[in-house]
């Protein structure tokens, strides 16, 4: 598994070309499971694990694994369905998500796959609300599973959600008679859900996009209206990973746009591990934070109301 991951480093290259590098892997049977490689730290084979008492169920232990000791979820039972079989006869997924390091168990993990964005696709509608995919795509004819590794997380260790009374009180002295409006982006549910969750305590309107191409016609649609979507929104929050269009690439077309350039832009990532600074540069956003903090998107968002309440 070293020689599947060694060349990971050299694939950031793909950031900003709207294309992205698929880890394959399966659970239980035939079905094919894909998560992004910028997301992907390690894989190896399982370690020795330790059981920690009153844990969560889809929590099979932790292992040391070099320099820290990480949890170690069964990606089978965390996406509902029944265990992935017995640890030491399976593989271990080390991923990095919103500043935090956690493994997942796999039973076996083939290889890495390159595609556009444009490949990857939301659920079909009709699926329902209780699954756990992000987004689906076909390779070589069949069809791939994308896993909402945050919807996960949010079930298996809940982040503080609440914005501190302190941040509250400022925002709301500071807050404008006109009610600020902002466009979020993010194909994930829980993170659309946490996102206008932190910014309407702040007495803000929230319209959510499910991904970089929605929010792009929308703001086009809005611009051959004849509305400045620059001045309707105070700004723009969008994921990076997303089907159709990812973050980047939303940011480099609105930049773009004669009609459009003028959208401040923060991107809200839980690339934390390799999120790559020169790349916010290079496509002209304005801002970015790791998701999720709720204090720290509250303040940047509140700070930015503040210099359109004074234009």
């Amino acid at each position: 598994m070293a020689g599947l991951m060694e060349t990971v480093d050299q694939r950031t290259q793909l950031v900003g070309e709207n294309r992205l590098e698929l880890l394959l892997f399966r659970l239980n049977g035939p079905q094919v499971y894909g998560i992004n490689v910028f997301k992907v730290k390690e894989v190896l084979q399982c370690p020795q694990l330790t059981i920690f008492p009153k844990s969560h169920h889809v929590v099979v232990g932790v292992a040391h694994i070099r320099t820290g000791t990480i949890p170690i979820m069964d990606m089978g039972l965390a996406t509902g369905s029944i265990p992935v079989g017995e640890p030491k006869e399976c593989f271990v997924i080390i991923t990095e998500y919103n500043m935090a390091t956690q493994g997942f168990l796999v039973t076996g993990v083939e290889r890495i796959v390159n595609m556009n964005w444009e490949e990857i696709h939301p659920p079909p509608k009709g699926t329902g609300r209780e699954h756990y995919l992000t987004a689906v795509t076909e390779v070589e004819g069949s069809l791939v599973e994308i896993i909402d590794v945050e919807k996960i997380l949010a079930e298996v260790s809940p982040s503080k959600e609440d914005i501190s009374e302190d941040i509250l009180e400022t925002a709301r002295a500071d807050a404008p008679d006109e009610k600020p409006k902002v466009l979020i982006a993010d194909d994930s549910k829980i993170a659309r859900k946490q996102v206008a969750k932190c910014l309407e305590a702040l007495g803000v309107e929230v319209t959510a996009m499910c991904d970089g191409r929605e929010a792009l016609e929308h703001l086009q649609e809005m611009a051959s209206s004849g509305t400045n979507p620059s001045e309707y929104y105070a700004m723009m929050i969008s994921d990076i990973e997303m089907p159709e269009m990812d973050g980047y690439t939303l940011t480099t077309t609105v930049r773009s746009d004669p009609n459009l350039r003028g959208m401040h832009i923060i991107l809200h990532t839980s690339l934390s591990g390799v999120f790559n600074q020169n790349m916010v540069q290079k496509v002209g956003a304005d801002d970015f934070i790791a998701k999720f903090n709720p204090d720290v998107l509250a303040s940047k968002v509140a700070e930015r109301i503040q210099v359109v309440k004074t234009q």
